[in-house]
């Protein structure tokens, strides 16, 4: 059989909006499918559409040649499609064997079958080569470790599917090795993977084949060998992307933050300084301190010792609120988890952080001002929606992360604390994100960057430092980055 999962002319609309119109993907057993398009090209809905969250409006959908409509996820499963989501849903109190088997215990005389259940669930892990007690708390596990379990229990239900949404996003560079071994044992049993990912690197190493989507419609599907990084940008866009980061030439002005001797927990003899007009990277292994740094900062966690200045003057944030009020803005990297409110508008999740600059007469709030600043939002950073009233969570996460800049630039912060600023996000919108980053700095701002991507740090930044183990362990100019040098000296402290 040619195709294990094949998705043919799908459409779906929803008011004001056609989401799908004509998508299609077609993945062969044994092969890794790539996914790819920008934020808000249609891939979500399409495989919703596949997992009975959405009924498409017309289409078809065969699996091993044959017709398929699945009315639910669960549904989905029990019919040899899985799929492992970006954000885990987990019951993180439970056992790692409690979640392989969640909704179907093995049960004997109305008891479960502990015992079988434990064998089975390692018998899983070990064919896959993870070794992971199943006793333990899925909770105390890894991210990458918490993933390999999802993928464990799709295969206990004996996918010829699986899809697997931005897997590395949290991993480090050994877990990306271990999960691509995994992916191998998987093809090798025949099973069809449908890979979606942002990393042209990893798309182009990993995968077989490419479908390549754009504002809902289906653009073309080619063998990875064919294609290059310039290729599928192009493909996403409608354009080529030839300066992802901005050349731009900025003077630096003066100093702006002033951070010495900060130790918390966590970190230790912080120190370091922002000027106003500079991006200053910070780099370093996942667990090294970075995003502390930032909290910290923000007044998410306590100083214990240490002195932070702003413009000259002591910055004393005991809370977020405090450090908002003197002029902080700080974009968290998990978006969903800390970044939105899912089920409130757009407009409510851009003004969140100026609420009290919006009351009016007797405490209301002045909706007209606030859907004005909402709509210059949406048209000033390109936001894809279908109006300010729209949930957030019904956005692309590329959309939803230009929605939450919006929210603080409406503050006019004098610095901007930006964790993994481009996580989940597709190209063109990396492109837009690095060009208003360097509009912020050429305006006198000061920015500080996390990110896991050395080049995207590389080009973007004025001067990288390097946090190991807590503490700063090295200071790049731009002219002296090379990767090489980043890594040595991230690992100095591990």
């Amino acid at each position: 059989m040619e195709y294990v999962l094949e998705m043919r002319n799908i459409c779906k609309e929803f008011p004001g909006v056609k989401a799908l119109d004509g998508a299609q993907l077609c993945v062969r057993p044994g092969s890794v499918h790539a996914l790819m398009g920008e934020n808000g090209a249609g891939k979500s809905t399409l495989l919703k559409c596949l997992f009975g969250i959405y009924r498409k409006d017309s289409g078809s959908i065969l699996i091993d040649g044959r017709e398929a409509d699945f009315k639910s996820p669960a549904d989905a499963m029990a019919h040899g499609v899985a799929m492992v989501h970006q954000e885990l849903n987990q019951a993180l109190r439970r056992s790692v064997a409690d979640n392989v088997w969640l909704g179907r215990y093995p049960t004997r005389g109305g008891f479960v079958r502990e015992r079988y259940m434990q064998e089975r669930t390692r018998e899983l892990l070990e064919s896959l080569d993870m070794h992971v007690d199943p006793a333990r708390i899925i909770g105390s596990l890894s991210v990458a470790e918490r993933q390999m379990v999802e993928i464990a229990k799709a295969v206990s239900y004996h996918a010829r599917v699986l899809v697997l949404d931005e897997p590395t996003s949290s991993l480090t560079d050994r877990e990306v090795e271990q999960l691509f071994a995994v992916i191998e044992r998987l093809k090798a049993r025949g099973c069809g993977i449908v890979y979606v990912s942002h990393k042209m690197q990893e798309i182009l190493r990993i995968s077989d084949e490419v479908t390549i989507m754009r504002d809902g419609r289906f653009i073309s599907t080619d063998k990875a060998a064919d294609l290059t990084t310039d290729k599928i940008i192009a493909k996403m866009v409608g354009r080529e992307l030839a300066d992802l980061y901005p050349a731009v030439e900025r003077r630096r002005g003066e100093v702006l933050l002033e951070v010495q001797g900060l130790s918390a927990k966590g970190l230790a003899d912080i120190s370091f300084s922002l000027h106003r007009g500079e991006v200053l990277g910070l780099c370093g292994l996942v667990g090294a301190g970075r995003t502390e740094i930032l909290e910290t900062l923000f007044g998410m966690r306590r100083i214990a010792e240490g002195s932070v200045r702003l413009a000259g003057r002591e910055l004393r944030a005991k809370k977020p609120a405090d450090a908002i009020k003197a002029g902080l803005a700080l974009l968290t990297e998990e978006r969903r988890a800390t970044g939105i409110f899912g089920g409130l508008s757009l407009t409510d999740n851009a003004c969140v952080a100026r609420l009290r600059d919006y009351r009016g007469a007797l405490g209301l709030l002045r909706t007209g001002s606030m859907c004005k600043d909402t709509d210059r939002i949406i048209r000033d950073l390109r936001v894809r929606c279908a109006g300010r009233n729209t949930p957030i969570k019904l956005l692309s996460g590329g959309n939803q992360q230009k929605v939450i800049l919006g929210r603080w630039l409406l503050t006019d912060p004098e610095v901007l604390l930006l964790d993994e600023p481009t996580r989940g996000v597709d190209v063109g919108a990396k492109s837009e994100i690095y060009a208003l980053i360097a509009e912020l700095a050429g305006r006198g701002k000061g920015v500080i960057m996390v990110s896991s991507e050395m080049p995207e740090l590389i080009g973007t930044c004025d001067r990288i430092l390097v946090v190991s183990g807590g503490r700063i362990a090295g200071e790049l100019m731009r002219g002296a980055y090379s990767e090489q040098e980043l890594m040595s000296l991230a690992a100095k402290y591990v």
